[in-house]
């Protein structure tokens, strides 16, 4: 009997298998009782009338509104009604039962929603740069001479991942009623109350001067210097001096309590060198002295600080400056120079540069280095130069006078040379082969102290003539020179040019050039016990300048005679 009841039931219930169960809801809407054809032309048409009707978004009292289609929301309708329809389907008996079931417990399908990921980020973004607030701390601030305490406020944060699945569902809906952002609050994390230890003792600094001394000197910070130079904690933490204020303050403070430290040098006579002692310096040892007028502005009573005095070492001690060995003369040369001002000065200004170089034993010296770039904010000026093989005016001209000099310093110490270029053409005041250009950076005169002891380098700049010496512990190497002779390997190039005032034919020798030339320099170099340390040699090869020579113009050729008209008769041969 109950076999029978049951399925009566169940058949009672089963209704029309093309339609969807009774209370059957998709988005919100009763699609019960359609077909899924129609439920889906029913929800498409309402959500195709809502596409361009915003929902209004809620953060605060501020409010956007925002479409679908803005955003490319799109419901999958055919899937939704597909799903809502398998809740009350199968055979005949099985459908009643489900759709009995339905009855008492109505199917609601939430249908899966797409959206143009893109858009969709972009609003959130702009969503959040409005939204978003960070959170304040409460800080410390200074009203002239008081200190109060600023209190801090709330921040606000958009839920960006939360919020992007908020806005696609509501925009999804057929409902329009405003929709709450997902905002969260963040507290800061410094409070009024933190800072409130903080607050007295600031106000505490602040409330007299501070005198410093030094023996029998003083000065006073007053009230209103203190207030520049006091940082207030950020934190509550403990209060500290700084700021360009404190800088500018402590650093005269500096200058007028301290004195430097002298680094022990060396005195030249000739081919003598003694060593000047260097000299400890007093400083004042501004952290100390910071914390010192700290620990008095603290106090309530004898706001006093001493300053801190300590002393300084030189970079380089006497004892350190006899221990590099620097005793005497190991070599010296000279060259002679002339030309315009410009050069002279450009002469000079780098033998300054390289003057008082010390060369560690072991070290290799590169001009290149010690001078640095040659520029016109070191005070370089134009003067003749050789570019590209041909002579010029450009910023350095004269450097080479130096360089060339050094070379042959370092040429009659001995030393090993790593790095030396001839220059382009040949220059007769320099010794034969044993010139050196530079070019900085490409080009460089490099030479090793290959001694057990330091190399000073200085430089004499006299009227007319330039000498460069190195200083040491004298090798008494012996040093034997071989120069090859001059050779000429190509002719002049020969360079014709029209010279309007010289006569047809006419042939002048304005310059005669110089030919393509080579040389070379063979150094020995023997210890004192006559032992060969080094056997070197320096090929040089110097461009050819060209021969000019002036021609003159090509002989006019005489202007045609007119040729006369031939008469043709009288009038009447024409007729």
């Amino acid at each position: 009997m109950l076999l029978f009841v049951a399925l009566a039931v169940g058949f009672v219930f089963a209704g029309a298998a093309g339609r969807l169960a009774a209370g059957t809801k998709i988005g919100g809407v009763d699609v019960g009782g359609m077909t899924p054809v129609h439920a889906r032309a029913v929800l498409a048409s309402r959500a195709a009338s809502l596409d361009k009707v915003p929902v209004t978004f809620i953060a605060g009292n501020r409010s956007w509104r925002l479409s679908p289609y803005e955003l490319g929301v799109k419901v999958d309708w055919r899937a939704a009604v597909a799903a809502a329809r398998r809740k009350g389907d199968g055979f005949a008996l099985v459908r009643g039962f489900r759709r009995l079931a339905l009855r008492f417990s109505p199917a609601t399908v939430t249908p899966r929603v797409i959206a143009y990921d893109a858009a969709v980020d972009y609003e959130v973004g702009v969503l959040a740069a409005a939204i978003d607030r960070p959170a304040r701390d409460a800080r410390l601030a200074r009203h002239g001479l008081r200190v109060v305490v600023e209190p801090g406020r709330t921040g606000t944060v958009l839920d960006r991942t939360q919020a992007r699945q908020t806005i696609v569902q509501a925009l999804s809906r057929f409902d329009r009623a405003p929709v709450e952002l997902p905002v969260r609050l963040s507290q800061p994390r410094v409070t009024s109350p933190g800072l409130a230890t903080a607050q007295a003792l600031d106000q505490r600094i602040l409330s007299a001067p501070v005198t410093l001394e030094l023996g029998a000197r003083h000065w006073q910070l007053s009230r209103w210097q203190l207030a520049s130079v006091l940082v207030l904690q950020a934190n509550g933490g403990a209060p500290s001096i700084g700021g360009n204020a404190a800088n500018a303050y402590f650093a005269h403070l500096f200058r007028v309590v301290s004195h430097p430290a002298r680094a022990a040098d060396f005195a030249v006579d000739g081919s003598d060198v003694s060593v000047v002692p260097g000299r400890p310096g007093l400083g004042l040892d501004v952290p100390r002295t910071i914390q010192a007028v700290l620990a008095a502005a603290e106090r309530p009573g004898a706001r006093t600080a001493d300053l801190v005095i300590s002393k300084t070492q030189p970079s380089r001690t006497t004892a350190q400056a006899q221990a590099m060995g620097v005793t005497g003369l190991v070599s010296s040369y000279e060259t002679f120079y002339g030309g315009i001002p410009n050069r002279i000065h450009n002469v000079e200004l780098v033998a300054h540069l390289i003057d008082g170089k010390l060369v560690a034993p072991g070290a290799t010296f590169s001009f290149n280095e010690a001078t640095g770039e040659r520029t016109a904010a070191k005070g370089f000026l134009e003067a003749p130069v050789i570019i590209n093989g041909e002579l010029q005016t450009a910023l350095g001209g004269g450097v080479c006078q130096v360089s060339t000099t050094v070379f042959n310093a370092a040429y009659e110490a001995g030393l090993p040379i790593t790095a030396r270029t001839n220059h382009a053409l040949y220059i007769s005041h320099y010794p034969l082969g044993r010139d050196a250009t530079v070019d900085y950076p490409d080009i460089d005169l490099k030479f090793v102290n290959d001694t057990k002891h330091w190399l000073l380098l200085r430089t004499f700049v006299g009227s007319s003539s330039l000498v460069v010496s190195l200083y040491g512990t004298p090798q008494h190497r012996r040093v034997v020179t071989e120069t090859a002779p001059l050779t000429v390997v190509a002719p002049p190039p020969v360079q014709r040019t029209v010279d309007p005032d010289l006569k047809p034919g006419q042939v002048v020798v304005d310059d005669y050039g110089v030919p393509a030339q080579t040389t070379s320099v063979h150094r020995l170099v023997y210890a004192p016990g006559g032992k060969l340390l080094y056997d070197n040699t320096w090929y040089s090869s110097y461009r050819a300048q060209p021969k000019i020579v002036l021609v003159g113009p090509k002989a006019k050729k005489p202007a045609p005679k007119p040729t006369p008209l031939t008469p043709i008769g009288p009038m009447k041969a024409l007729q």
